[in-house]
């Protein structure tokens, strides 16, 4: 298989028809070598346009979201260098390896033990070190997770959910700064949107919704009642 040919393929007739024109985004997309964070049975798969799954399969929503919706992401948060990230959903560790391109430290969480450690492997071996993988419950124990006394730890410039919610908890707003931004892909199926919260003050966010997909559950993050009275 040509991956080159393939990944000049996936930006050109999947990442820039979805309106993915930020020039540093696309560069990236075209060295990081995305065949090398996929499972070894799905290396040709790794340019098609979906979601691809995630061993140990004992969860069959972990996944790798499909190239476009995570160069998207990407795009939407503009991260920048001085920044810190937080990731919930670490999966093989490619979004995080993406974030990690563009920020200054990146946390990713994966409740998944067994893909936390693959996750690690896959950053080493791709030569990123400013991304730690921590094994934890972003829905259970995000305060624990993120507290420590290293520069590792919350609040941060940048959340990511590397899967949908049905709605985005305070905790996780709670580790955002002010000017911070959070990704998030919100809502039910058959449509969910991608939500960019911004805090823009202690107590204020700015929320848009600017384009629309669906994407596997992340584990454990609760769904609203769907009673009224």
């Amino acid at each position: 298989m040509n991956y080159e040919q393939a990944r000049f393929n996936m930006i050109e007739q999947q990442i820039r028809p979805w309106e993915v024109l930020d020039n540093q985004v696309l560069s990236l997309l075209a060295v990081m070598r995305r065949e090398d964070f996929v499972p070894p049975a799905c290396k040709a798969l790794a340019f098609t346009d979906m979601e691809i799954p995630l061993p140990p399969h004992k969860n069959p929503g972990q996944c790798m979201l499909a190239p476009r919706v995570e160069a998207r992401i990407l795009q939407d948060l503009a991260v920048q260098k001085h920044e810190k990230v937080l990731e919930i959903g670490t999966g093989s560790g490619f979004m995080a390896a993406l974030l990690a391109h563009r920020a200054q430290q990146v946390i990713t969480l994966e409740i998944e033990p067994e893909l936390a450690e693959t996750a690690r492997r896959n950053l080493q071996k791709a030569g990123i070190y400013n991304a730690e993988v921590r094994q934890a419950d972003g829905a259970a124990n995000l305060a624990e997770a993120v507290s420590g006394n290293g520069p590792l730890r919350g609040p941060f410039d940048v959340i990511v959910l590397s899967g949908s919610v049905a709605e985005v908890p305070a905790a996780l707003l709670d580790q955002l700064k002010v000017g911070g931004r959070l990704s998030a892909i919100v809502g039910d199926e058959p449509m969910m949107r991608a939500t960019l919260i911004t805090r823009v003050g202690k107590d204020s966010f700015r929320t848009t919704q600017a384009w629309d997909t669906v994407a596997p559950r992340l584990l454990n993050f609760p769904a609203p009642s769907k009673f009224t009275f």
